[in-house]
């Protein structure tokens, strides 16, 4: 039996603390992100995903733009965690964007009117997919990563900022960089709890 996916995988945390580095260049960064895009299955074919990749300088304005349109609801109390959050995500080395392609759903609704309802659903499962194959495929090229949520709050600023067509909705933000402390110890249900085997 090969564990090597599965070891993989294990290997994958949520690294919040990362610096702006890379043992990547970016262009091998960039073929992680092409070759996943390409190889991750989605609903029908439809390839409904689409990533914008920021570095340096323009994933640190992301981080600015999170930030300031936090300030504006988070009560001043309360803003001093939250700030930290902020400046540890824009310490890192850059970000990943996702988005889900709204009209290429929309045509798979209209062509397959059938299905109509499970589509966004679909999407959002191949959204997850490919988020997973990417934070893998960076852990094992010696980068870390979380996975934020910041949309819809910064949606319409991002899509301003960079210019992005009104049809991609925006799903995840996934910081990453190369890590200075590791992951913390993380519990498990029980299995036996969670997978049933029948034969």
């Amino acid at each position: 039996m090969n564990n090597n996916l599965l070891l993989s995988i294990k290997k994958r945390r949520s690294i919040y603390n990362l610096n702006n580095t890379s043992p990547l260049t970016d262009e091998e960064i960039m073929t992680i992100i092409e070759q996943s895009i390409m190889h991750t299955p989605s609903a029908f074919n439809s390839q409904s995903s689409r990533i914008i990749v920021l570095l340096k300088l323009e994933h640190e304005k992301l981080w600015d733009i999170t930030t300031e349109t936090l300030r504006r609801i988070v009560p001043e109390e309360a803003f001093g965690s939250t700030l930290q959050k902020m400046r540890n995500f824009k310490a890192a080395y850059g970000t990943v964007l996702f988005f889900e392609d709204q009209n290429v759903i929309e045509k798979l609704q209209k062509d397959y009117a059938l299905y109509k309802d499970n589509f966004p659903i679909w999407s959002e499962q191949t959204s997850g997919m490919l988020q997973l194959v990417i934070w893998t495929a960076l852990s094992e090229n010696g980068l870390g990563a979380s996975l934020q949520h910041y949309n819809p709050l910064i949606d319409a600023e991002v899509k301003k900022t960079w210019n992005i067509p009104d049809s991609w909705k925006l799903i995840a933000q996934m910081p990453f960089g190369t890590p200075t402390s590791e992951a913390g110890p993380k519990e498990f249900l029980p299995t036996q709890d969670r997978v049933k085997l029948y034969k």
